[in-house]
């Protein structure tokens, strides 16, 4: 799978581990799977398989 353009050798990940791993907050990311943007609401079941392209933008406040 590649997640924002890293290639990662793994058969599954769950999504919201990788979110953890990366503490990342969940109410400041936009996930982009295989060209779809995924709901919110759909993060806690993803699971990211193998041949997935994933890109995560995180939106930083500030002026």
């Amino acid at each position: 799978m590649i997640i924002n353009g890293q290639k990662l050798e793994l058969k599954e990940l769950k999504f919201m581990d990788y979110i953890k791993e990366k503490k990342l907050k969940i109410e400041f990311i936009a996930l982009e799977l295989n060209g779809k943007i995924i709901p919110k609401d759909e993060f806690e079941a993803l699971i990211l398989k193998e041949n997935d392209k994933a890109e995560i933008v995180t939106f930083v406040g500030g002026g």
